[in-house]
Parts: structure tokens; sequence; C-alpha cells
């Protein structure tokens, strides 16, 4: 029997496979596309994602692999200088087209041991109290202990759980693709920037790839299956009706089409099955959150399952995924549609839009908004009201090293600057570390395997409690 089924091979698939095999957790993806598709939907990744590859060792190749582009502090395209306080040593956003941020991905979980299955779709299952029985295309069956749908917006695996997915149908489409074009890139920026005075959801400009662009438009009408991608008359025909232009687009790598729809999974969790990222929730990509909310469902979800199976989670953990991810997800929804209506010409939404141009004048406000967008403002709910605790720890200088140095493995931490506490029969599962240097604010903390603070002070019996809590039960 397989440890775990993994139902999709983008990045939160492939990052779910990561923190599972640094555990020795068998993997098996099933994908249902024969290679990657290469269509860029995500062009970059945020602070709190680029944290998460930093604290799994990945960073350098992302860097190496991406642009790295200073934080401003737009909200809804209205510009605005990066938050003078912000809470982290990663000062930028880092361009990378999703096709090379699943490229990676893949590359780290393959490294590690995963098993990919291309060209193999899910069809059925069915579940008992051992396992998930998972059928697939080609009429064979796999056994699994669970079972984790990273299978998109149209989940099948959400279908077969019959887990509603309520919210809004998409009510507006836009074009978007990769290609060349018959102008300069000067030409273009400068049809652009008059077009962007007055619509904020029209673009054209370079990939990122050289001699390739990427063009977002507005479509004519909400096409019956987005699935069916559109052709490069249409896009034409488009960029003629926003722009007065086509721009002499020609030679598309890919089209594609997506709509304003925004919806969210009722629950995660059905017995041994599991959803995350755009199984468990879609929206417009104002902002670009999409990548960054599902990768962070799996690092959230990883660590919970493998627990799980080595035997050592205490009750309740593996319910903890709903508690914490959905709440997040909701937030991320309410925010998307928030810029996506004040991106709109009607005079309502402008005239919201201009109060939030003065509201951004206000630092406290304007940091507020900027940390829900690149994730470091995420709180759990622990139940403790200090102000550390649910919260992730930025990354601090150790006496030799950093914090996201030793946090490699995927196991728990206890920084303990004064030496004096103890992780006594939970050694195998948390990392008791001494050589803290002064960043740290408070006597003692303890961290879990996704870096949030599930506890501080200076009481055993206290810590105790919380590595039970998290942890399991101590070793005898």
């Amino acid at each position: 029997m397989i440890d775990v089924i993994i139902a999709g091979a983008g990045p939160t698939g492939m990052m779910l496979a990561i923190e599972l095999r640094l555990r020795g957790v068998q993997v098996v993806v099933l994908e249902r596309d024969p290679a990657p598709t290469g269509h860029v939907r995500a062009l970059g990744i945020h602070v709190r994602t680029i944290e998460m590859m930093d604290q799994r060792g990945l960073l350098e190749q992302f860097l190496a692999n991406g642009q790295q582009y200073p934080m401003d502090g737009h909200f809804a395209g209205i510009p605005a200088p990066r938050p003078v306080q912000l809470n982290t040593t990663y000062q930028y956003t880092l361009g990378i087209p999703q096709p090379v941020t699943e490229r990676l991905l893949t590359e780290r979980a393959v490294e590690l041991g995963t098993e990919i299955r291309r060209g193999t779709s899910l069809t059925g299952l069915s579940q008992d109290d051992d396992g998930v029985t998972a059928d697939l295309a080609d009429g064979t069956q796999l056994r699994s202990r669970y079972l984790v749908g990273c299978d998109g917006g149209r989940s099948t695996t959400r279908k077969l759980l019959g887990i509603g997915f309520p919210g809004e149908p998409a009510s507006t489409e836009w074009l978007t693709g990769e290609l060349e074009v018959g102008v300069t890139a000067e030409e273009v920026a400068t049809v652009v920037t008059e077009i962007r005075k007055k619509n904020l959801l029209f673009g054209v400009g370079p990939s990122g790839t050289e001699g390739l662009f990427r063009a977002v438009v507005p479509a004519a009408e909400v096409a019956e299956d987005r699935e069916i991608p559109p052709t490069l008359e249409e896009l034409k025909q488009q960029l003629q009706v926003y722009a007065g232009t086509d721009f002499g687009i020609h030679s598309p790598r890919w089209l594609s089409r997506f709509g304003n729809a925004s919806r969210l999974a009722e629950q995660y969790r059905s017995g041994r099955v599991f959803l995350a990222g755009d199984s468990a929730h879609v929206h417009p990509p104002i902002g670009g959150q999409g990548l960054n909310l599902g990768v962070q469902d799996a690092f959230n979800l990883g660590w919970k399952l493998a627990t799980t199976i080595d035997g050592s989670a205490p009750d309740g953990l593996l319910d903890s995924y709903q508690a914490e991810r959905h709440p997040v997800a909701t937030a991320v929804l309410d925010i998307v549609r928030a810029q996506t209506e004040l991106m709109t010409t009607e005079p309502g939404p402008q005239a919201v839009r201009r109060l939030m141009t003065e509201l951004m004048g206000f630092e406290d406000a304007h940091q507020y908004l900027v940390e829900r967008i690149t994730g470091i403002g995420i709180r759990y709910d622990f139940g403790d009201e200090h102000e550390l605790v649910g919260r992730r720890m930025r990354d601090l200088e150790l006496a030799d090293g950093r914090l996201y140095e030793r946090m490699r493995d995927g196991r728990g931490l206890l920084l303990d600057p004064a030496g004096k506490l103890s992780v006594e029969g939970r050694a195998d599962r948390v990392d008791h570390v001494v050589d803290v240097s002064e960043q740290l604010a408070v006597p003692a903390a303890l961290l879990r395997p996704d870096g949030y603070v599930a506890w501080v002070g200076d009481d055993q019996a206290e810590l105790d409690e919380q590595l039970a809590r998290w942890f399991g039960a101590a070793a005898a």
C-alpha cells in the first residue's frame, strides 16, 4: 500500500510531495497531462513563499532562475512605496514564471524519491477505515493510506467526494497568452500605458522570456467551456477593440482564458482524502496570490500528514489543516474581490478607490494590506494571546548561521537561548537550538515544522503541554 497519492503535479502537488518525502513518506503523484503545459498562469512568488523556499533549501535555485523586483506597496493598482517596517528579511518579490517554479519543485521532489506517473488520471475513489482506493483511467487501481487532490479548479477529486464549491461564477473573462509581437517594446509600452490609465485589467508586456510578450485582454463574452483555448484571431480582435491595434502579434507559444469566478470548498477533508490549492479555492489572479496560497496549503498539510503516517501525531492534528487554512483562503478571496471591484470604472468603486488611496497614506493601514497580500500577516488561532504565537517566525541570525538554515529537514525547533529547557522524548521530531542570537525577543520559542510559533515562554511544564499538542506523546 502506498502512503500518499497526490492527484496533480502542479506547484501545490510538488510542494506537498517534497514535504512528505523529507519525512520518508512514500508518494505517488498522478498527473493527467503527459507533459508540463508551459502555460504561465502565475508570474512570481511573494515574501512568505520566498521564506518557505529558503526554509527548505530551495531559494538559491529560485533566485538563479528568477528576477528580484524591489517590493512596492501597491494595492488594486494604487501605487505606493514599500512599508517601512515590513517584518521580513526579503524585501522583494521574485518574478519567476509558473512553469519554472513547477520544474524546480518537481526536480527536488524527484531527487527526494517521488514517483510521478504522467498521462494518468483519477476517475474514481472509495475509502474505508484503512485507506483509499483510487480508480485510474486505464482501468487499474491504486491503494493508499491517504489521497490529496491538488488537481485544479475543476478538481476531479473534489467532485468525486461531492464537496460543495460555493461562490460566484465568472461574469467576466480575459484572454491571455505568450507570443511574439510585430512592433517594438517601446511602441507596446506607450499604447499600454495610455490604456491602463482607464483600464487596469488590460496588459501587454515582456513575459520574462526573451522575445516573448504576455497579453491579457478582456474577452467579448464568457465562454461556455474555458478549457477550450481562444484562437489567435480572437485575441487579435479583442486587442483591436481595447487598444486600436493588435501589435502584430504572432507565433503564440500558448493561449488560454480565465474568468473572475471566486469559489471556496465547503471542507478541505473528507475522511482520508484532502484538497489543496485550486482544488480547494479559485479566484481571479489580482494580486498574484493563487500559486502562493496553494503551495502554502501544502506546506501546512505536509508535515501533519507525515506525522500521522509515522504514528507520532496527536489527536486532531490532521483536522487542524482545515481549521487553519480555510480561514486564510476566505481572507484571500475577500481581498481579491475588493481589489477587483476597485479596478473597475464604475462611480461607486472609483469613490472607494479614492478613499483607499488616502488610507494607504497611513503606515499602519498600508502595512496591513501588504502583509495580507504577501502572506506574512497570517496568524493561526492557537488560543494564545501572545503576539508571536500563531505567526511565522522571520529569519534570525544564530550564533552559527541562520534560523532558516536549521529548518531544511522539516522538523520542529525549540529556540532556547538559556539552554534550560528540554525536548526529551521528542528529539526524533524536534531539534533543540541553544545558539540563538539576541534577535529572539522572547525567553524561548517552539516552532512547528512549517515555521509557525507554537509557544513562547520559559516554563518546562507549559512547553511539555505544547510539545504534546503538536508533536505527540514522548517516546519511552
